[in-house]
C-alpha cells in the first residue's frame, strides 16, 4: 500500500466470536490497524459469504449485478465488520457512521452484508428486485439503513460530502462517513465537484473508496488497472491518497485506520479490484455487467467459493460515540407577521433572502446553500446573520444539490439551495434522485422568465415550472409579491418533500397585507365582482401585468377577475373551476414561462373535466433575446397590452 504516513491514535476494535453471539474485546489500536490472524480469516469469510449472498439473490431474480458485487466484498468486509461503528438494530441512529454505496448496482451486496449483520434474512435476499420486497435493484430509502438513493452514477460522493459537513459543522460529532464508488462513474463531472468541495471544507470525517475493477457496463473503464492515475488526481484535487489492494483485507484495515488519523483532509482509498472476484471464467472478463452467473453453474461456483470459508464466526460491529446533540426541526412558526406594507416595492428574490434570515432566527437548524450567487438571490443576508449555516458550493450546481440531500439526511438540517433557477436545470437528476431519496430539501430559483432582461436567454429560467412538476410529491411555489414569498419560505420549510420557490428579479409592489393568511394549495381571488367576464390567472411577475390590464379594462366597462394560484402544484383546482364557472367558463392564463409544462398547462389539468371551461394561454414562445424586462414582457407576449388582446378575443369569440 502506498500512501503518506500518518499519526497514530487509539480506537476500540470489533472482536471475533462465534456467529449469535454478542462478545466484545477490549479496545485496541493495534488490532484497528494490523488485525489479527484470526481477524483477517473472519473478515475473508465474512467477504465469501457476502459474495454467496449476491450470487444466490441474482441468480433468484434472474437480474442484479454479482460481478460488481463480488469486486467490492473485502471493501464491505471491512467496513461493516471492523471499521464502522454503528448500532445494527438501529441503522437510522443519529450516531452512526454513514455508508453510501454510489456505485447502487451493487445493492445486493449492501442487502447482503446487512443480511450478516442480521437486519435482514437470507430468504428475504431472494426476493430481490421483486414488486413486494424492498429490496429493490438500486437502494433506496425504503430500508431503514439507505439514506440516499443511488444508481444514477455520481452522485454519491457529493452527498457524503453533506453528511461529513453536517457532521464536522453542524452536529460536531464524531461520526464517519464512508462513500463507495465504481471507477466508471468517476468519469462524470460531478464526482470532481464534489472532491473539490471536500477538500476546499477540510472534510477530515469522509472516505471516499474507488472500486478500481476495471470494467464499465459495456466496455473497460477508461483508466483500466492505472491506479496511480486515480491517486494522482485525487491528490491534485486536495485529498490524503492510498493504494491498496482491493482484496486484502489486512492491507485495507490498515489503510482505513490510517484515514481516521489524517487532520483536516478527506481521504480517498484506491482499491485494485477484479470484477467477478471469486468467480471461474468470469473474473476480469468483459460483458458479465448485469448478468446473473447461470443457474447451472451457480452451485458449482457457490460451493467453490464455500471451500475458501474456513471459519463460521461473525464480527460484531463496533459501537458508535454518542456524541451528537438533540435537534428539533419541526413546526417552525412564523413567529411575527411580515413587515411590508401594500404598495412597497421589492423583488421577490430579496424578500426571500431577508426571509431565510429571519427563519434562521427561529431555528438554528436552518442552512442554505448557494453556488456563487449569493450577492444576485440574496442569500447574502443570511451568510451575515448565520455565517456558520451557510454553504458556498461555488459555480457546481449538481454537487451543490447533493450536498443538500446529504445535509437533509437523517433530520439534521433544514436546508435551502439558492441559485437562478436556470442553473438548477443542470442539477435535474440530482433532484429526480431526491424525490426517489425521499428527501426533505427546499430549492429556491431566482431570476426566472424574460422579465429578467438584458443578461439573454442564457439566464433566463423558462422550463423550471415544468421541471419541478413533473418530480413527485414536489410542492410548486410561485410567490408574487414580498409577503407571498415570506410565506412560502416558512411553509416551505414544514413541508415534507422537495419544496421549490420560484422568484423574480424585478421589483414588485406588495399586494398583500401582512395579516394575509396563506397554505398551500390555496389560490387567492384578490379581484372579483358580479359583473366578472374572464378569469385570468397569472403568478409573479405576470400577475402584476394582469393587474394592470384589470385596470385597463375596467376603464372600457369589462370587469375581470383576477387569481394568484400561490402554489402551480397542487394547484388549486376547486377555486379556478368555482370561478371559472361564475364567469362563463372564460379563462386566461399568462405566464413567464414557456407553455410546454407552465401554469396554462396545469390549469387546463385541472379543467380537463370541465366541458364547458376553455383556457386561452399566454406565455414565452421561441428562445428569447436581451432587452428591457418591459420590452421582452411585450415582445413574447404577456405583457399588460397582450392581456387587454386576450381577454377582448375571448369575449369575442
Amino acid at each position: 500500500m502506498r500512501g503518506s504516513g500518518v499519526g497514530i491514535a487509539e480506537g476500540p476494535a470489533g472482536s471475533v466470536c462465534s456467529a449469535g453471539t454478542s462478545v466484545r474485546s477490549a479496545p485496541s489500536m493495534a488490532d484497528d490497524a494490523k488485525p489479527d490472524a484470526d481477524t483477517v480469516q473472519v473478515l475473508r469469510d465474512t467477504a465469501n459469504r457476502l459474495r454467496i449472498h449476491s450470487i444466490r439473490a441474482t441468480c433468484a431474480s434472474s437480474s442484479g449485478h454479482p460481478t460488481s458485487c463480488c469486486s467490492a466484498a473485502e471493501i464491505m468486509s471491512v467496513l461493516f465488520f471492523h471499521t464502522m461503528r454503528y448500532k445494527p438494530t438501529d441503522p437510522e441512529h443519529p450516531d452512526n457512521d454513514r455508508f453510501i454505496l454510489s456505485k447502487g448496482h451493487a445493492a445486493p451486496i449492501l442487502y447482503a452484508a446487512w443480511a450478516e449483520v442480521g437486519d435482514i434474512s437470507e430468504s428475504d435476499l431472494l426476493n430481490l428486485r421483486k414488486i413486494d420486497s424492498d429490496l429493490e435493484g438500486h437502494p433506496t430509502p425504503r430500508l431503514s439503513f439507505v439514506d440516499v438513493a443511488t444508481g444514477s452514477l455520481g452522485q454519491g460522493l457529493g452527498a457524503a460530502c453533506g453528511m461529513a459537513y453536517t457532521g464536522k459543522y453542524f452536529d460536531k460529532a464524531s461520526y464517519r462517513v464512508f462513500c463507495l464508488m465504481g471507477d466508471g462513474e468517476s468519469s462524470e463531472g460531478s464526482v470532481w465537484e464534489a472532491l473539490s468541495f471536500a477538500s476546499h471544507y477540510n472534510l477530515d470525517n469522509l472516505v471516499a473508496i474507488f472500486d478500481v475493477n476495471r470494467l464499465g457496463q459495456s466496455g473497460v473503464a477508461p483508466l483500466e488497472h492505472c491506479t496511480d492515475i486515480y491517486q494522482n488526481r485525487c491528490e491534485a484535487f486536495g485529498w490524503n491518497t492510498y493504494l491498496v489492494d482491493g482484496h486484502d483485507v489486512a492491507a485495507l484495515c490498515q489503510a482505513f485506520w490510517q484515514a481516521a488519523q489524517v487532520k483536516n483532509k478527506p481521504t480517498a482509498i484506491i482499491a485494485k479490484t477484479f470484477k467477478g472476484r471469486g468467480i471461474p471464467n468470469v473474473e476480469d472478463a468483459e460483458n458479465w455487467h448485469g448478468k446473473p452467473v447461470p443457474k447451472e453453474r451457480a452451485a458449482a461456483i457457490i460451493k467453490l467459493i464455500e471451500s475458501q470459508i474456513q471459519t463460521n464466526k461473525n464480527l460484531i460491529p463496533k459501537t458508535p460515540l454518542e456524541d451528537s446533540p438533540q435537534i428539533s426541526i419541526k413546526n417552525i412558526k412564523m413567529t411575527c407577521l411580515p413587515e411590508y406594507k401594500v404598495g412597497d416595492k421589492i423583488a421577490t428574490r430579496k424578500a426571500c433572502g431577508l426571509a431565510l434570515a429571519k427563519l434562521s432566527h427561529e431555528n438554528e437548524r436552518v442552512i442554505v446553500l448557494d453556488g456563487d450567487t449569493k450577492n444576485s438571490t440574496f442569500s447574502e443576508i443570511v451568510k451575515k446573520e448565520h455565517p456558520q449555516r451557510f454553504i458556498e458550493c461555488f459555480i457546481a450546481e449538481q454537487n451543490m444539490v447533493s450536498v443538500a440531500l446529504g445535509c437533509a439526511t437523517r433530520g439534521r438540517t433544514i436546508a435551502f439551495v439558492s441559485t437562478f433557477a436556470a442553473f438548477l436545470t443542470r442539477a435535474f437528476d440530482q433532484i429526480r434522485m431526491g424525490a426517489i431519496s425521499q428527501t426533505n430539501i427546499n430549492l429556491i430559483g431566482s431570476h426566472c422568465g424574460v422579465s429578467i432582461g438584458e443578461d439573454g436567454p442564457s439566464q433566463m429560467a423558462l422550463e423550471d415550472l415544468a421541471m419541478f412538476r413533473s418530480i413527485p410529491n414536489c410542492t410548486v411555489f410561485y410567490p408574487s409579491d414580498a409577503v407571498s414569498t415570506e410565506h412560502a419560505v416558512y411553509l416551505a420549510a414544514n413541508t415534507k418533500g422537495i419544496c421549490f420557490i420560484r422568484t423574480s428579479r424585478p421589483e414588485t409592489a406588495v399586494i398583500y397585507t401582512p395579516q394575509e393568511k396563506f397554505g398551500i394549495g390555496q389560490a387567492k381571488v384578490i379581484r372579483h365582482s358580479v359583473h366578472d367576464k374572464v378569469t385570468v390567472i397569472g403568478a409573479g411577475v405576470t400577475l402584476h401585468e394582469v393587474l394592470a390590464a384589470a385596470d385597463h379594462l375596467s376603464q372600457q366597462g369589462i370587469s375581470i377577475r383576477v387569481i394568484d394560484p400561490f402554489t402551480i402544484k397542487p394547484l388549486d383546482a376547486a377555486t379556478i373551476i368555482s370561478n371559472a364557472k361564475t364567469t362563463g367558463g372564460r379563462v386566461v392564463t399568462v405566464e413567464d414561462h414557456y407553455r410546454e409544462g407552465g401554469i396554462g398547462e396545469a390549469v387546463c389539468g385541472a379543467v380537463s373535466r370541465e366541458p364547458d371551461i376553455i383556457v386561452h394561454q399566454l406565455a414565452v414562445s421561441g428562445v428569447p433575446r436581451s432587452g428591457k424586462p418591459s420590452e421582452l414582457l411585450d415582445m413574447f407576449g404577456i405583457s399588460a397590452a397582450h392581456i387587454i388582446e386576450a381577454v377582448e378575443y375571448t369575449l369575442k369569440n
